[in-house]
Order: structure tokens, then C-alpha cells, then sequence
């Protein structure tokens, strides 16, 4: 077996792509070969201003990126075409325990690769999280100035999928995906769907993206049938202006379903005891080079359009201080102004927090 390193890179004083491990597999026939790849990240995650137990200040995995080990590998079979497979695991390496009870939780496909595009099948990334965290978040997810804090999407993985990503043309590039919902009360129950159009030329990058998250809660006994459903579009762009980086999303959430994610439960997307069913959100954002260190500043606001009129903001602060390609150290403060009761908390690439406020102090290597 070919081992080599994964496509970890930090750009200038950028932080880690995990190009690998959160994008579709590469175009064309190409070679043959299997890549082993991991990243391990830890950090001390101090919380402030929680609703009920929480452990102020603790040592965590995954803050900045979720820590995994992973297998890639692609069969050339001919005429432009691959055979091509993914399997990864998600770790807690504070404690050294699977990330949420699977083996391969983070990512299971296995599909064909060709000039024509990519068509895979298994457990895979949500598109729209793809984009959120991608394009428009300058903290690319991880860390406590998460986008995901507040912006909404049901879930970052879906179960049972079959995806397709079209091959860049003119900068151009599209993806599709369909999750079955494969409950064994209906078909359609859980089901997901949704596409990402994106155009990237130079400095810019755009993506627009929608889903539609099935999410009936069946009826039991006395309680009626629950519709948790979810329709979330984003659109998310970025500007490199070399001196600096600029980004920018506005989403519009439909549904009980478009809280932020609940990792402990793919079906359930609900972190909120009180959530939105009509949301926007709007994202403002910038990531500035100086030296070896990256300088990120985002602010996110989540305006419920609901009579409750639960509104939510977060600013956040952050900054990478890169050692190497593969190692950086990363800080970050980040703080949710509730309002009329929302409870919004401050996380991480791997947890959902329990703050309204959060510092995260922490190292990343990739291998």
C-alpha cells in the first residue's frame, strides 16, 4: 500500500484545507494508488455564560479541525474512468474514543470517477455545510468563531447517499445529492436532498446552495405526528484580495429543522430547547496575512422571523500561527449575544458548546 501525505496545506499563513477529507475525489482516470491521512488537533476550551452544568476550562479534541484518520484510494480501470473510495474515522484524541460511536463516522463512499464527474455512494457531506464551511466561513468551520454557531443547515453528514460533482468548466462546477431516508415506517421519512451550482475564477468564489431535510417525528400513543423539517439555502462567497481575504454568506432557513447541529443525533437536528421554524442569516468576514500568522475576524447574525423573535449575533476573533505546511497553533474567542430567549452556544469543529462564550488555546498537525 502507497502511503503518502494528505493534501494538508496551509497557503501563505492560511488555515488547514483538508482537501481530501471534506471534498469530492479528483477529476479524471489519474493512477492508481492508496493515501493514508490523518490530522490531529487538541486544545483547552474555556466556556463562559452556560445554562446549566459546564465545565469551564478543559483539554478537547478537534477544536480547530476534527481529529481522523483516513483512507483514500482510487483503480484507474481505463478509458478515463476510476473506481474510487473513501473511509474515515473520526477520533477524540483528548480521550482516544471514536468521535460519535462509528468507525468511519466522518466519511464511507465508494463510486466512479471520469472526465464526465464523480458519482459516489455511502455516508458523505452535506453540500450545504460544504459551502457554509468552504467558502464563506473564514474560520472554515473549526474553532470557536464557527459559522455554524449560528448559520443553518440540518446535519454535516447524511446517511445512505448517492452524490454527484461535476467536472470545472469555465469555472463552473455543480453538485447533487439524494440521502435515503430508509425508515422502516416510510420511504421518505428521513430522506435528504439538495445541489450546489459554484464559479470560481482568480480571486472570486461563489456558491449557492439549497436542501431539504425530511424530519418526521411519527405519532406514539397520545402524541401527535411531528413535522421537523428542514429547507435551508445559502449563498456564500469569497474574495482574495491578497493583502486580504473577504467573505460573505446570506441563508434563509424554513423549519423547525434549520437549528444549528446537534451532533449527538443525524435525524434530529435540533441543539435548542427553543428554535426558529423562519430564519436569515448573514455573515460578514475577513482572514488577513501577517507573516506566519493569519489573522481572522468574522460576524454572523441570525434574524428570527418568528413571533418570538429570537435573534441572535456572534462576533469572533482568531488567529493561526503557522509552524510548517502540516502544523499550526490556533486562539480564538468568540461571544453569542441571545435575545428574548434564544440560547445559541459558542462551539467548535467537533462540539456544540454549552456557552455563550468560549476561548479555545490549541495545536494541529497534519500527517
Amino acid at each position: 500500500m502507497k502511503t503518502s501525505l494528505i493534501a494538508l496545506v496551509v497557503t501563505g499563513m492560511a488555515p488547514f484545507t483538508v482537501c481530501m477529507a471534506e471534498q469530492n475525489v479528483p477529476e479524471g482516470g489519474g493512477s492508481s494508488g492508496t493515501t493514508v491521512y490523518g490530522v490531529l488537533d487538541a486544545g483547552i476550551v474555556g466556556e463562559r455564560g452556560c445554562a446549566a452544568n459546564c465545565a469551564a476550562t478543559r483539554v478537547s479534541g478537534g477544536v480547530a479541525s476534527g481529529s481522523r484518520l483516513g483512507l483514500q484510494g482510487r483503480e484507474a480501470l481505463g478509458n478515463q474512468v476510476a473506481a474510487v473510495y473513501g473511509l474515515e474515522a473520526g477520533i477524540e484524541n483528548d480521550t482516544g474514543r471514536s468521535e460519535d460511536g462509528r468507525l468511519f463516522g466522518r466519511q464511507a463512499y465508494v463510486g466512479l470517477d471520469s472526465r464526465l464527474g464523480a458519482l459516489t455512494l455511502g455516508r458523505q457531506y452535506n453540500l450545504q455545510y460544504q459551502a457554509l464551511t468552504d467558502v464563506a466561513d473564514p474560520f472554515q468551520g473549526g474553532m470557536a468563531g464557527s459559522a455554524s454557531n449560528l448559520a443553518g443547515y440540518s446535519v454535516k453528514r447524511y446517511d445512505n447517499t448517492i452524490k454527484y460533482a461535476s467536472p470545472a468548466l469555465r469555472g463552473v462546477s455543480a453538485a447533487a445529492i439524494y440521502s435515503f431516508g430508509e425508515s422502516p415506517y416510510s420511504r421518505a421519512q428521513n430522506r435528504a436532498y439538495g445541489a450546489t451550482l459554484g464559479y470560481s475564477s482568480g480571486m472570486l468564489n461563489v456558491s449557492v446552495s439549497h436542501q431539504r431535510k425530511n424530519n418526521l417525528i411519527l405519532a406514539s400513543g397520545t402524541l401527535p405526528a411531528i413535522d421537523m423539517s428542514a429547507r435551508n439555502t445559502l449563498i456564500a462567497a469569497n474574495l482574495d484580495m491578497g493583502v486580504a481575504t473577504a467573505f460573505a454568506a446570506v441563508g434563509m432557513n424554513k423549519g423547525y429543522g434549520s437549528s444549528p447541529w446537534d451532533p449527538s443525533n443525524d435525524y434530529s437536528s435540533l441543539a435548542l430547547s427553543m428554535s426558529s421554524s423562519d430564519s436569515r442569516d448573514s455573515l460578514l468576514g475577513l482572514a488577513v496575512p501577517v507573516g506566519a500568522f493569519r489573522v481572522l475576524a468574522s460576524y454572523v447574525r441570525k434574524d428570527d422571523r418568528d413571533l418570538a423573535n429570537r435573534d441572535a449575533s456572534q462576533m469572533a476573533l482568531g488567529v493561526t500561527y503557522s509552524l510548517s505546511r502540516r502544523s499550526d497553533f490556533y486562539a480564538s474567542y468568540a461571544k453569542i449575544h441571545n435575545k428574548n430567549g434564544a440560547r445559541y452556544t459558542v462551539g467548535n469543529a467537533s462540539d456544540s458548546g454549552r456557552g455563550d462564550a468560549a476561548f479555545n488555546l490549541g495545536f494541529r498537525h497534519g500527517f
